[in-house]
């Protein structure tokens, strides 16, 4: 169709993209009408909504759209049962009772579950995992549905991070350290801590500062790594055995450092230094 509706709306599967779309497959040709469906939020103009939509209403693709789009909506069924039964097994696993403490508003993952996960979470393990710096609910359900609610099992947080494969190796020959280097591990709660780390670029947190230090002085994989073992070891493990600790943001960290002392601006005469000595 020659349709170039995704340089003026970035996102075709949204509130707008869809709208649009469905009413291409019911007959609607008029770019105005179909640029006047744009969402507030929507930056383009109608008419810049409109030019994009210039295109050549060929059936056989019209067909291959209305295809698309039957596609979407069966996955989206599936993805709608798939929380259904999520939900009603996390029911099952209860084993607490109230709701956590309000937390600070975050960002819904589009992938998210429709339900209210992280009340069913905290109903589950007795704790609020996403007060961890980094972890979601997405991240949560991933390691919860790997390690599941008892973590004793996992006796200190250096089993945990063992078993999860984020800690440093240890090949020593003669007492001489061959490599630190982390073994492969197809474990996907490392999977996921992973992915929670590396968006800890932008945190306003103490283990985003972390994050943004050790990517300061090594290869950035390396320090995805290093954030995800203290994310999951050692926050994530001891967050199971009682209240978290509360961590310091990274302006209070600074603040907690010893203030930089200043270069010497000039090199003072021996003179002076002999007679600055005590004697």
């Amino acid at each position: 169709m020659n349709v170039q509706l995704a340089n003026v709306i970035s996102d075709v599967v949204g509130e707008t993209g869809q709208k649009i779309l469905r009413a291409i497959v019911a007959g609607e040709r008029d770019g105005q009408v179909l640029g006047a469906m744009k969402n507030v939020r929507i930056h383009a103009s109608v008419d810049e909504i409109a030019k994009s939509l210039q295109g050549h209403w060929r059936v056989e693709h019209l067909f291959a759209l209305k295809q698309a789009l039957a596609a979407f909506d069966f996955i989206g069924t599936q993805l709608a049962e798939c929380d259904q039964e999520i939900e009603a097994q996390l029911k099952r696993l209860e084993v607490h009772e109230g709701d956590p403490a309000k937390g600070k508003k975050r960002s819904r993952p589009r992938n998210a579950p429709k339900f209210d996960l992280r009340t069913q979470l905290f109903k589950m393990c007795g704790v609020d995992l996403t007060r961890i710096d980094g972890i979601d609910v997405t991240t949560a359900l991933a390691v919860i549905s790997e390690t599941g609610a008892d973590m004793s099992r996992f006796p200190t947080e250096g089993h945990f991070a063992s078993w999860l494969g984020l800690c440093p190796g240890t090949k020593i020959t003669g007492g001489k350290v061959m490599s630190g280097k982390t073994k492969r591990c197809a474990n996907r709660a490392a999977q996921a801590l992973r992915l929670a780390a590396a968006a800890l670029r932008t945190s306003q947190s103490a283990l985003g500062a972390y994050f943004r230090r050790l990517c300061s002085r090594m290869d950035k994989p390396k320090a995805v790594t290093a954030a995800a073992h203290k994310a999951g070891a050692a926050d994530l493990h001891p967050a199971h055995q009682g209240p978290r600790v509360h961590r310091p943001g990274p302006g209070l960290l600074r603040a907690a450092l010893p203030p930089a002392r200043s270069p010497p601006t000039g090199t003072a005469r021996p003179e002076a230094r002999h007679e600055a000595r005590p004697h």
